[in-house]
Parts: C-alpha cells; sequence; structure tokens
C-alpha cells in the first residue's frame, strides 16, 4: 500500500479513522482524540501534514483510508503524533509502514532527530517504540488535567534520523 499526503478532501476520514483508533484509550481521555476543527487546523500548518495510507478494495473503489499519522517539521527536529490505524486494518504493519514514511519526510526536510509523545497509561507504547529505536528522554503531566480521567503524563521520545559517522 502506497503512502501519500493527505489533502482537505480526506477531512472526514482522517477524523474517522483516528478516533476509531484512540477508542482504546475511552478510559483515559474524556473526548473523542480529535475533531475536523483539530484536524483543519493541523492541515493548515506549515511544515505539517498528515500521511495516510488507504485500504485495498476490490474491486477499486473509492479510497478509504486505513491509516493515517500527523508530521511536523521544527528545525532540525521532526516529530510524530496522531499514529492511527484503523482497527479493522490493524497487525498488517501499516503502522510502521507510516513511521517510516513518516521519518522518511523529515529526512528529507533535513531534521536529525524524530520526536514522539506517548501517554504514560499506555505502558506497551514506549517498548513498541524502542524497538523502532526511539529512546525515552523525560516526561511531563499532561497539559490539560481536565480532559484526562486519571493523572496522565506525556513520555517524551526520540530517535536520530542520520547515521553515526565512522571514526
Amino acid at each position: 500500500m502506497a503512502v501519500r499526503q493527505a489533502t482537505p478532501a480526506d477531512l472526514a476520514a482522517l477524523v474517522r479513522v483516528i478516533n476509531r483508533a484512540y477508542v482504546v484509550e475511552a478510559h483515559i481521555f474524556h473526548l473523542e482524540r480529535t475533531s475536523a476543527a483539530d484536524v483543519s487546523e493541523r492541515l493548515a500548518r506549515p511544515n505539517a501534514c498528515f500521511l495516510v495510507i488507504d485500504a485495498q478494495t476490490e474491486p477499486p473503489a473509492h479510497p478509504v483510508l486505513a491509516g493515517a499519522v500527523y508530521v511536523e517539521t521544527r528545525g532540525d527536529r521532526g516529530y510524530f503524533g496522531m499514529l492511527a490505524v484503523d482497527p479493522d486494518a490493524q497487525g498488517r504493519g501499516l503502522g510502521r509502514e507510516l513511521i517510516r514514511a513518516a521519518e522518511a519526510y523529515c529526512r528529507a526536510a533535513h531534521c536529525a532527530f524524530m520526536d514522539l509523545d506517548v501517554v504514560d497509561q499506555r505502558a506497551e507504547l514506549p517498548g513498541f517504540y524502542a524497538t523502532l529505536g526511539f529512546a525515552p528522554v523525560g516526561a511531563t503531566p499532561f497539559a490539560d488535567a481536565s480532559a484526562t480521567k486519571l493523572p496522565v503524563r506525556l513520555i517524551h521520545m526520540t530517535k536520530p534520523l542520520t547515521e553515526p559517522r565512522a571514526r
């Protein structure tokens, strides 16, 4: 499946796939993960985009989003978040494919590092990202405690996007 950059026409599909994927966090947060206003604002940001993968349909029809990731460049650092794979398409490597595409996007923008934040209430996430080369570098309280049902900290993780030079 090919990764492509989302367009404003993908707005409703982005909101749908992100919210479906983040249902697993319903016990942590009061509201759905995102809204049309949030996604629209992110689509309009300079140096940012959503990368998406469309599901394969038989026969080929109007594309249905299978997964998405938000990517932003911040100087020499790239950031990704809102990694989402539709629950019906999970377990096929789409999340890893989207992360590889996010890293390639940031490398092309001359970023030296890739950053992400994960909620500490999802104990499986730091280990998953560690297998992809990310390491924890700190943690902070979730910015809007009123949005959470229990105390939440964000674990900040990073990885270099450039290979160390041989000596």
